[in-house]
């Protein structure tokens, strides 16, 4: 008895850290959200500055960019759902049907690695690849004469988010399949042997066994998806146009964040930056839920 008290008490200890971490960098700084209610001096501080009111937040919503960002953060985003987000199941659906082991292994080695590459790298491979000046794709483009001349592809805004998901695709693909290859894994074996003495093929198992189990995992990462709606991928955005100089892919490529770190941050206007942050993170709860609630009243998988 009393070593099972000293192993809980010794637990209990190891676990005071964490908390205190998470204490410190993720509830401490949420009083940061007061300066987008103030005209935030850090001479004066939070307690020295003024009260504004939702002054920051009527000038966010008034800004002749604010149509034009939504429309780019919503849009991106919106087609990461559709691309990005079925991407790795597909993917881990085709890895599960490959017999031969040392072939599945050496593949999902291949498409995970490029996650653990960091997207100033990613950004460079990908700049450099559609480079005029002997960017592999031009190459390969002019060797099958399919273009005469090279194309400047990251100045063209109608290819800048085809560039953008296919750069996101090929980065993540192979690190988000592992989540639902360890949900099919977790599938009962005996289900198929039923399936297979029904004279069950592959695509009828895919269908009614494979995908039915894993639809808990799906629709949970789905709830968390939606409610990044608003969070469109700052770092590549900002990369892929040249730290946010590209005018000519400004239109296409200006969302809310990168609004916010080229007005708000470079400005030093940090209550405007605050507000339009703040915004984005209660509109991105107020996702979370309802997505949730609708998973709920479906009768599915839900947060809680």
């Amino acid at each position: 008895m009393a070593k099972r008290f000293l192993q809980q008490w010794d637990l209990q200890i190891m676990v005071i850290p964490a908390i205190l971490l998470i204490f410190i960098f993720s509830y401490i700084p949420m009083w940061g959200v007061l300066t987008a209610f103030q005209d935030y001096s850090p001479a004066k501080g939070f307690l020295g500055s003024s009260w504004v009111g939702f002054k920051h937040f009527r000038m966010f919503f008034n800004a002749p960019e604010f149509w034009l960002i939504m429309r780019n953060t919503v849009v991106i985003s919106l087609l990461k759902l559709l691309v990005a987000f079925p991407a790795p199941i597909v993917l881990a659906l085709m890895l599960n049907e490959i017999k031969n082991g040392v072939f599945k292994r050496v593949v999902q080695t291949i498409s995970y690695l490029p996650h653990f590459i960091s997207w100033v790298i990613v950004s460079g491979f990908v700049i450099s690849m559609l480079s005029v000046d002997n960017g592999s794709l031009n190459m390969v483009l002019q060797n099958f004469d399919l273009i005469k001349e090279p194309v400047n592809w990251l100045s063209i805004p109608e290819y800048f988010w085809t560039i953008l998901i296919a750069s996101g695709v090929w980065k993540d693909i192979g690190f988000g399949a592992i989540v639902y290859l360890a949900a099919i894994a977790g599938v009962d074996p005996h289900l198929y042997e039923a399936a297979s003495i029904d004279g069950a093929g592959r695509l009828r198992k895919l269908f009614s066994i494979t995908i039915p189990s894993i639809a808990p995992v799906i629709i949970i990462f789905l709830i968390l998806q939606v409610s990044q709606i608003l969070n469109a991928g700052f770092e590549e955005i900002l990369l892929l146009t040249n730290q946010g100089t590209n005018v000519v892919l400004r239109p296409v490529s200006e969302i809310i964040d990168t609004y916010v770190y080229r007005v708000g941050i470079e400005n030093y206007r940090y209550s405007y930056a605050t507000a339009a942050g703040l915004f984005k993170g209660v509109i991105s709860v107020g996702l979370l839920v309802i997505a949730n609630w609708v998973a709920r009243r479906l009768g599915r998988t839900s947060l809680w």
